[in-house]
């Protein structure tokens, strides 16, 4: 016996492959004319890298000697308890019969030659004194004070910003070591206790300590 299939069950039947065939083509033509927007990653990226923020660079300084002139020597040495007697010995002033420790150093060579901040920071104090001549005090980061004692002439004033290298004054002479002629004495002192300056040239400020 012939079965019929009734028409609205074949419509249906082709209705359903149709629309099953028609979004089988619509995803493989979106697949293929789809591309991959490589720009929009560049651009992610680019920020991640911006040429305009700055790179992360260390600003801190190490110990310069307090003069640039090649000839500039030391003439007195700074009293260190564990030193040698005979750097002792030199490191000693003798004033008026009195025996004074120097708790600097002692630079001499050129007349009048140009004494220079040893790092960056702000002038403390200007004064003259009438044994050690005129006096430089400026504070710098963690805690260091440098002294530049003997001073002929000063180009600063108390609370001014110096730059380190920047020049402070010029060499002289001083009533309490007239045997040195023009020189001056540098102290460096880090948290209360003074330093010997020979011994951080070149060193991070940030490691100055007694040693």
């Amino acid at each position: 016996m012939e079965r019929k299939i009734n028409k609205p069950v074949i419509y249906s039947l082709f209705g359903g492959l149709f629309v099953i065939l028609a979004g089988s083509l619509f995803f493989m033509n979106s697949a293929g004319n789809s591309t991959y927007n490589y720009d929009d990653d560049y651009r992610y990226v680019s920020k991640l890298f911006n040429n305009e923020s700055e790179a992360v660079v260390n600003t801190t300084e190490s110990l310069i000697k307090p003069f640039t002139d090649e000839n500039i020597k030391t003439v007195q040495k700074f009293y260190d308890y564990k030193g040698e007697e005979t750097d002792q010995e030199n490191a000693i002033i003798n004033y008026d019969q009195t025996y004074i420790q120097n708790n600097g150093v002692a630079y001499s060579g050129e007349a009048n030659f140009p004494v220079i901040s040893v790092l960056s920071g702000k002038v403390l104090s200007v004064k003259e004194d009438k044994l050690q001549g005129k006096i430089v005090e400026i504070e710098h980061e963690n805690n260091v004070i440098t002294t530049y004692k003997s001073l002929s002439e000063v180009s600063v004033k108390a609370e001014d910003e110096v730059k380190q290298g920047a020049i402070i004054g010029k060499s002289g002479t001083s009533n309490i070591n007239k045997n040195l002629g023009d020189h001056i004495v540098f102290e460096l002192n880090a948290g209360g206790t003074y330093l010997n300056p020979d011994n951080f040239y070149g060193k991070d400020i940030n490691n100055l300590k007694n040693s």
